[in-house]
């Protein structure tokens, strides 16, 4: 007993308990972190080449090695899902310095945006690009969609996806003509004023189940007119305009037939 209790005060006993305490950390983590399905399969051409392009393209405001600066984030550890979203989305590279980077056409094709994702993952960790079964909406729920929508998303984006508007210039886009892997994308990589949605938050499932639900939204509505899919508001509006319109105008007609 007195040889342990001499061990443990030895000066180089708390070095081993910390380094053994962190590498059964590690273990337990790699055990137990949920995997995702990731389409992440680029080879060393794919990210030579994504180099290349982030170079020519993305240098400038990211610096030579993604590393960033003050003003502009550093890109290693986001992951390849993050890249792949902001360049086939048209958000990056930005054309105007602005409270919020807007959705435009793509200055790059899929396969590019794939390399350069493949190049920024090769640097750190990150969120990979989902495979198709990941984000296939046929493989959802929308009704338990809608739910996990309205509970999490529709604050921002409008019950529907509509998109509405945030503070400081900022706003919640439109998710009409977002694909799947855009829409998952963004759900595990927080681009924006949006928060990250990760397998704790909300699984795989759920995530393809909101997609379902989006996706839903875009068939013909068999309630008619959507008046924009904007709720109460758009709705108050149109029945203000078009009631009272037909009572002043009933007014006046009253009003012109007695005098």
């Amino acid at each position: 007993m007195k040889a342990l209790a001499a061990s443990r005060r030895h000066r180089l006993a708390p070095v081993i308990l910390m380094t053994l305490a962190l590498f059964l950390t590690g273990a337990v983590y790699a055990a137990l972190a949920p995997s995702s399905a990731q389409a992440n399969t680029a080879g060393a051409d794919d990210i030579e080449e994504g180099r290349r392009l982030f170079i020519t393209n993305c240098s400038t405001c990211h610096g030579m090695s993604a590393e960033g600066s003050d003003t502009v984030p550093s890109l290693i550890g986001v992951g390849a899902a993050s890249v792949h979203f902001q360049v086939i989305t048209g958000r990056m590279p930005m054309d105007a310095d602005s409270p919020q980077a807007g959705a435009k056409p793509p200055q790059f094709t899929d396969e590019q945006a794939r390399q350069l994702a493949a190049y920024i993952a090769s640097l750190g960790p990150g969120p990979g690009i989902p495979d198709e079964e990941t984000v296939d909406p046929a493989l959802g729920n929308a009704a338990e969609g809608m739910q996990l929508f309205r509970t999490n998303c529709a604050m921002c984006h409008n019950f529907v996806g509509a998109g509405g508007a945030l503070t400081n210039g900022k706003y919640a886009p439109a998710l009409d003509d977002s694909t799947p892997t855009e829409i998952y994308e963004a759900m595990i990589t927080g681009p924006q004023s949006m928060p990250v949605f990760n397998n704790a938050n909300l699984t795989e499932e759920d995530k393809r189940n909101i997609i379902a639900f989006l996706v839903a939204q875009r068939e013909p509505n068999p309630g008619g007119f959507t008046l924009g899919s904007l709720g109460s508001v758009s709705e108050g509006v149109w029945a203000f305009l078009v009631g009272f319109g037909l009572l002043i105008g009933a007014a006046v007609w009253i009003g012109a037939r007695s005098s």
